[in-house]
């Protein structure tokens, strides 16, 4: 089973997981638009269990569906690399710029795009939600 290392962009906070992702996507909602400070959150999902290594500052954010997400960013220098759904332990959501890997499999689903700018374009055959699909 292969492990991918996820960082912050100065090291300190890092997190292990293994496999392969679950799923990755495209979230366009105005949080994830003011939590990365770009127009759209790339995330990848992986199961349980993983390993954190560093210090993370935690926020916790309450969804249009009612459920809470603990986001993980490191207090040093403030990127954003993992969050995990209160209550779900099994899964845990990466930023996928965290692993700087350009190899990285590309996003199968977009969310929340009645929210995405309208430059921005998907990759060809993208799963488009016009909210959250959950």
């Amino acid at each position: 089973m292969s492990t991918r290392v996820a960082s912050c962009c100065c090291g300190q906070l890092r997190l292990e997981v293994q496999g392969e992702p679950r799923g990755v996507g495209v979230c366009h909602c105005h949080a994830c638009q003011r939590r990365t400070g770009s127009v759209y959150a790339a995330l990848a999902s992986f199961r349980t269990p993983y390993t954190m290594t560093g210090v993370a500052t935690e926020y916790v954010r309450t969804g249009d569906q009612g459920a809470s997400f603990r986001f993980r960013f490191c207090p040093v220098c403030g990127s954003t690399v993992f969050h995990t759904e209160e209550g779900d332990s099994r899964r845990v959501s990466v930023a996928v710029g965290a692993f700087a890997d350009a190899g990285f499999s590309a996003p199968r689903v977009s969310v929340y795009d009645c929210r995405r700018h309208p430059w921005v374009q998907l990759p060809a055959g993208i799963v488009a939600f016009d909210k959250d699909p959950t």
